[in-house]
Protein backbone atom coordinates (compact mmCIF):
# COMPACT_ATOMS: atom_id res chain seq x y z
CA UNK A 1 0.00 0.00 0.00
CA UNK A 2 2.82 2.69 1.07
CA UNK A 3 6.36 1.90 0.84
CA UNK A 4 9.42 4.00 1.49
CA UNK A 5 13.48 3.03 1.02
CA UNK A 6 15.21 4.38 3.54
CA UNK A 7 18.48 5.46 3.38
CA UNK A 8 19.75 3.28 6.24
CA UNK A 9 20.91 -0.62 6.73
CA UNK A 10 21.42 -0.42 2.94
CA UNK A 11 18.41 1.59 1.84
CA UNK A 12 15.65 -0.40 3.83
CA UNK A 13 12.35 -0.92 2.40
CA UNK A 14 9.52 0.10 4.99
CA UNK A 15 6.21 -1.09 4.07
CA UNK A 16 2.77 -0.45 5.21
CA UNK A 17 0.87 -3.54 4.36
CA UNK A 18 -3.10 -4.25 4.94
CA UNK A 19 -1.22 -6.55 7.71
CA UNK A 20 0.08 -3.31 9.04
CA UNK A 21 -2.96 -0.66 8.21
CA UNK A 22 -5.49 -3.11 9.91
CA UNK A 23 -3.72 -3.56 12.62
CA UNK A 24 -3.28 -0.03 13.25
CA UNK A 25 -7.25 0.07 12.62
CA UNK A 26 -7.59 -2.58 15.88
CA UNK A 27 -5.53 -0.31 18.18
CA UNK A 28 -7.34 2.93 17.18
CA UNK A 29 -10.72 0.90 17.47
CA UNK A 30 -9.69 -0.70 20.68
CA UNK A 31 -8.76 2.62 22.24
CA UNK A 32 -11.84 4.51 21.33
CA UNK A 33 -14.03 1.86 22.48
CA UNK A 34 -12.98 2.29 25.66
CA UNK A 35 -12.65 5.88 25.46
CA UNK A 36 -16.00 5.57 25.25
CA UNK A 37 -16.81 3.29 27.93
CA UNK A 38 -14.89 5.99 30.73
CA UNK A 39 -17.07 6.79 32.98
CA UNK A 40 -14.90 9.03 35.30
CA UNK A 41 -16.80 12.61 34.93
CA UNK A 42 -20.30 10.75 34.37
CA UNK A 43 -22.83 10.15 37.09
CA UNK A 44 -24.73 7.77 35.28
CA UNK A 45 -23.00 4.77 33.37
CA UNK A 46 -23.36 4.85 29.00
CA UNK A 47 -24.39 1.62 27.24
CA UNK A 48 -20.91 1.29 25.97
CA UNK A 49 -19.39 1.80 29.51
CA UNK A 50 -22.25 -0.97 30.79
CA UNK A 51 -21.26 -3.55 27.94
CA UNK A 52 -17.13 -2.84 28.66
CA UNK A 53 -17.91 -3.64 32.40
CA UNK A 54 -19.72 -6.75 31.41
CA UNK A 55 -17.20 -7.94 29.53
CA UNK A 56 -14.45 -7.00 31.80
CA UNK A 57 -16.17 -8.68 34.75
CA UNK A 58 -16.77 -11.79 32.81
CA UNK A 59 -13.22 -12.32 32.15
CA UNK A 60 -12.39 -11.28 35.66
CA UNK A 61 -14.53 -14.11 36.64
CA UNK A 62 -12.98 -16.60 34.51
CA UNK A 63 -9.53 -15.76 35.02
CA UNK A 64 -10.05 -15.78 38.80
CA UNK A 65 -11.66 -19.23 38.30
CA UNK A 66 -8.15 -20.17 36.17
CA UNK A 67 -5.91 -18.90 37.81
CA UNK A 68 -6.67 -17.17 41.12
CA UNK A 69 -5.64 -14.14 40.90
CA UNK A 70 -5.94 -11.36 39.20
CA UNK A 71 -2.57 -10.94 38.51
CA UNK A 72 -2.34 -11.78 34.54
CA UNK A 73 -6.03 -9.99 33.83
CA UNK A 74 -4.79 -7.33 32.21
CA UNK A 75 -2.86 -8.95 29.45
CA UNK A 76 -5.57 -12.03 29.11
CA UNK A 77 -7.95 -9.21 29.03
CA UNK A 78 -6.14 -7.42 25.94
CA UNK A 79 -5.15 -10.35 23.95
CA UNK A 80 -9.03 -11.51 24.08
CA UNK A 81 -10.08 -7.82 23.08
CA UNK A 82 -7.41 -7.75 19.97
CA UNK A 83 -8.63 -11.16 18.35
CA UNK A 84 -12.28 -10.01 19.30
CA UNK A 85 -11.92 -6.85 17.21
CA UNK A 86 -9.74 -8.41 14.76
CA UNK A 87 -12.10 -10.88 14.38
CA UNK A 88 -15.26 -9.17 13.87
CA UNK A 89 -13.26 -6.45 11.45
CA UNK A 90 -12.55 -9.32 9.35
CA UNK A 91 -16.43 -10.30 8.95
CA UNK A 92 -17.15 -6.82 7.44
CA UNK A 93 -17.57 -7.10 4.05
CA UNK A 94 -14.41 -6.06 1.33
CA UNK A 95 -12.19 -5.77 4.58
CA UNK A 96 -9.06 -7.41 5.90
CA UNK A 97 -8.88 -10.50 8.88
CA UNK A 98 -5.21 -10.24 10.75
CA UNK A 99 -6.27 -13.58 12.43
CA UNK A 100 -5.89 -15.07 8.62
CA UNK A 101 -2.60 -14.44 8.50
CA UNK A 102 -0.64 -17.60 9.86
CA UNK A 103 2.21 -15.52 11.21
CA UNK A 104 0.08 -13.24 13.29
CA UNK A 105 -1.74 -16.48 14.80
CA UNK A 106 1.81 -18.49 14.82
CA UNK A 107 3.54 -15.33 16.88
CA UNK A 108 0.66 -14.92 19.30
CA UNK A 109 0.68 -18.39 20.61
CA UNK A 110 4.45 -19.20 19.98
CA UNK A 111 5.35 -15.83 22.22
CA UNK A 112 2.72 -16.54 25.23
CA UNK A 113 3.74 -19.95 25.06
CA UNK A 114 7.84 -19.12 25.52
CA UNK A 115 6.59 -16.30 27.86
CA UNK A 116 4.45 -18.56 30.23
CA UNK A 117 7.27 -20.88 30.14
CA UNK A 118 9.54 -18.25 31.38
CA UNK A 119 7.19 -17.19 33.84
CA UNK A 120 6.88 -21.11 34.96
CA UNK A 121 10.84 -21.64 35.28
CA UNK A 122 11.54 -18.39 37.16
CA UNK A 123 7.94 -18.89 39.81
CA UNK A 124 8.40 -22.60 40.33
CA UNK A 125 12.65 -23.21 39.16
CA UNK A 126 13.05 -27.21 39.24
CA UNK A 127 9.48 -27.86 40.04
CA UNK A 128 7.98 -26.57 36.77
CA UNK A 129 9.43 -29.90 34.98
CA UNK A 130 7.13 -31.67 37.51
CA UNK A 131 4.16 -30.55 35.00
CA UNK A 132 5.66 -33.30 32.52
CA UNK A 133 5.44 -35.99 35.19
CA UNK A 134 1.93 -37.41 35.76
CA UNK A 135 1.77 -38.46 39.48
CA UNK A 136 1.51 -41.70 40.12
CA UNK A 137 3.71 -42.91 37.35
CA UNK A 138 5.74 -45.85 37.76
CA UNK A 139 9.62 -45.07 37.15
CA UNK A 140 10.03 -47.38 33.99
CA UNK A 141 6.82 -45.00 32.15
CA UNK A 142 8.53 -41.94 33.12
CA UNK A 143 11.31 -41.14 30.23
CA UNK A 144 8.15 -42.05 27.69
CA UNK A 145 5.64 -39.79 29.65
CA UNK A 146 8.14 -36.91 29.58
CA UNK A 147 8.94 -37.07 26.26
CA UNK A 148 5.01 -37.40 24.73
CA UNK A 149 4.21 -34.22 27.55
CA UNK A 150 7.01 -32.48 26.23
CA UNK A 151 6.07 -32.63 22.83
CA UNK A 152 2.52 -31.89 23.71
CA UNK A 153 3.26 -28.86 25.23
CA UNK A 154 5.35 -27.39 22.83
CA UNK A 155 2.88 -28.30 19.89
CA UNK A 156 0.36 -25.75 21.84
CA UNK A 157 2.75 -23.19 19.95
CA UNK A 158 1.31 -24.29 17.05
CA UNK A 159 -1.82 -25.78 17.98
CA UNK A 160 -3.27 -22.84 19.43
CA UNK A 161 -2.04 -20.68 16.35
CA UNK A 162 -3.20 -22.80 13.93
CA UNK A 163 -6.53 -23.52 15.18
CA UNK A 164 -7.42 -19.52 15.18
CA UNK A 165 -5.86 -19.28 11.87
CA UNK A 166 -8.07 -22.13 10.14
CA UNK A 167 -10.95 -21.69 11.71
CA UNK A 168 -11.15 -17.94 10.61
CA UNK A 169 -10.06 -18.63 7.16
CA UNK A 170 -12.43 -21.33 6.41
CA UNK A 171 -15.60 -19.05 7.54
CA UNK A 172 -14.12 -16.23 5.71
CA UNK A 173 -13.46 -18.71 2.43
CA UNK A 174 -16.98 -20.30 2.41
CA UNK A 175 -18.93 -16.70 3.07
CA UNK A 176 -16.97 -15.59 0.02
CA UNK A 177 -18.20 -18.42 -2.12
CA UNK A 178 -21.61 -18.39 -1.24
CA UNK A 179 -22.07 -14.63 -1.48
CA UNK A 180 -20.64 -15.36 -4.97
CA UNK A 181 -22.81 -17.72 -5.56
CA UNK A 182 -25.85 -15.76 -4.39
CA UNK A 183 -24.51 -12.47 -6.55
CA UNK A 184 -24.89 -14.29 -9.66
CA UNK A 185 -28.50 -15.79 -8.88
CA UNK A 186 -29.69 -12.79 -7.54
CA UNK A 187 -28.49 -10.97 -10.94
CA UNK A 188 -30.35 -13.47 -13.48
CA UNK A 189 -34.16 -13.77 -13.85
CA UNK A 190 -36.73 -12.62 -11.42
CA UNK A 191 -38.07 -16.11 -10.78
CA UNK A 192 -34.52 -17.32 -9.86
CA UNK A 193 -33.97 -14.35 -7.99
CA UNK A 194 -37.00 -15.11 -5.43
CA UNK A 195 -35.82 -19.29 -5.41
CA UNK A 196 -32.68 -17.06 -4.15
CA UNK A 197 -34.50 -15.41 -1.16
CA UNK A 198 -33.88 -19.77 0.31
CA UNK A 199 -30.47 -20.15 0.25
CA UNK A 200 -29.95 -16.56 1.00
CA UNK A 201 -31.78 -17.36 4.53
CA UNK A 202 -29.05 -20.05 5.05
CA UNK A 203 -26.61 -17.69 4.07
CA UNK A 204 -27.51 -15.37 6.42
CA UNK A 205 -27.94 -18.21 9.33
CA UNK A 206 -23.91 -19.27 8.39
CA UNK A 207 -22.73 -15.12 9.07
CA UNK A 208 -24.67 -15.85 12.16
CA UNK A 209 -22.63 -18.66 12.87
CA UNK A 210 -19.32 -17.43 11.61
CA UNK A 211 -20.16 -14.07 14.15
CA UNK A 212 -20.87 -16.65 17.01
CA UNK A 213 -17.12 -18.51 15.56
CA UNK A 214 -15.16 -14.88 16.08
CA UNK A 215 -16.20 -14.74 19.74
CA UNK A 216 -15.53 -18.36 20.66
CA UNK A 217 -12.65 -18.32 18.62
CA UNK A 218 -11.29 -15.10 21.43
CA UNK A 219 -12.56 -16.68 24.41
Amino acid sequence: MISIKAPILGFLNLTISNLALYSIFIFLIIVGIHYLGNNETKLLPSTWSIALESLFASINSMVKEQLGKELYLPFIYSLFIFILIANLIGIVPYSFTITTSIIVTIGLSFTILVGVTILGLSIHKLHFFAFFVPSGTPLALVPLLVLIEMVSYLARAFSLGIRLFANMCAGHTLLKIFSSFLYKMFSSSFLIAILTLIPFAIFLAIFGLELAVAVIQAY
